[in-house]
């Protein structure tokens, strides 16, 4: 196998396993901790999960010529700016779940379609045209970046296991003041 179809073949597992790890963060959590802000700008896991299914159906769609089939908010709507990431009362944590595993099959088809250096255009960036490969190595970036997120917003709410590690980085925070 070319070196080249290896690269796209580890970039594909990769974002499938992230993608498994931001849902995963919802197992277990009532509905208002799925959807409790948590951080000033009201970051909450569901709103990632709802971000997340926004911009990889645009950058594996739209930026490939292959427009995901289910309306989303656009990017350039200015009065739909930041409804990507928080979840409507009257959106259910099964709809926004279910839209990101659609969303996936959807960017999974672009994936497996395209050659890695399929080109694209992503009119929002400073070099817009693309490749395949840009597009996969952006969306692993950003997922894991939410993942990332998602990590710490859950130990927020179920709490850290480290056993008594808390107290001894507190106490050398301190000491260090």
């Amino acid at each position: 196998m070319p070196v080249i179809d290896v690269a796209k073949e580890y970039l594909h597992g990769d974002l499938r396993e992230v993608r498994e790890a931001v849902l995963g963060k919802l197992d277990g959590l009532s509905e208002y901790d799925a959807r409790r802000p948590l951080t000033g700008s009201g970051t909450n896991l569901l709103g990632l999960v709802k971000h997340l299914s926004t911009w990889e159906a645009r950058y594996f769609g739209e930026v490939f010529g292959r427009p995901y089939p289910e309306h989303l908010p656009r990017w350039d709507d200015e009065s739909a700016r930041g409804t990507d990431l928080w979840a409507t009362e009257h959106e259910t944590r099964a709809e926004i779940v279910d839209r990101y595993r659609r969303v996936w099959e959807h960017a999974d088809a672009t994936i497996d379609t395209l050659a890695i250096d399929a080109p694209g255009h992503v009119p929002w960036w400073p070099r817009p045209d693309v490749t395949l490969f840009n597009v996969m190595v952006h969306m692993l970036t950003e997922t894991n970046r939410h993942a990332g997120h998602a990590d710490i917003l859950h130990e927020q709410l179920v709490g850290a296991q480290p056993g008594g590690a808390f107290h001894e980085i507190e106490r050398a925070a301190r000491a260090a003041r």
